[in-house]
């Protein structure tokens, strides 16, 4: 079973940035396609960026373009979002998830397989 671990949220503001990062126990075939999604209360899952890494094909959603960066390492197993110009609307719990092959929307979050715990993002002054 591939297990995954998010750290890098806090709390920032307005303007400022981090780093979050998800640590996978496999990084193969199982775990091909790594995106970053996010939920805030009362909202829907949302797609926020995702890598297919075989191709290094990524997806950034539009709210996000421009101000996020998604990246992975493999000798460390960890895919990275870089988040910039961070907004109040931002803020929401981030997950990190994985699955094998490459979803037709790699930013839909039914189509994958392993999350992790999650890691706390807040935007505000």
């Amino acid at each position: 079973r591939v297990t995954l671990v998010e750290s890098g949220g806090g709390s920032v503001q307005p303007g400022g940035s981090l780093m979050l990062s998800c640590r996978l126990s496999e990084y193969g075939s199982a775990t091909d396609s790594v995106g970053w999604f996010r939920q805030a209360p009362g909202k829907e899952r949302e797609g926020v960026a995702a890598i297919y890494t075989p191709t290094k094909r990524i997806k950034y959603a539009e709210s996000v373009e421009g101000r996020f960066t998604i990246s992975h390492d493999d000798d460390e197993n960890t895919v990275f979002l870089y988040m910039s110009n961070l907004k109040p609307e931002d803020s929401a719990m981030y997950y990190c998830a994985a699955v094998e092959a490459r979803p037709l929307n790699l930013l839909l979050s039914r189509s994958y397989k392993y999350w992790g715990q999650g890691t706390q993002v807040t935007v505000s002054s």
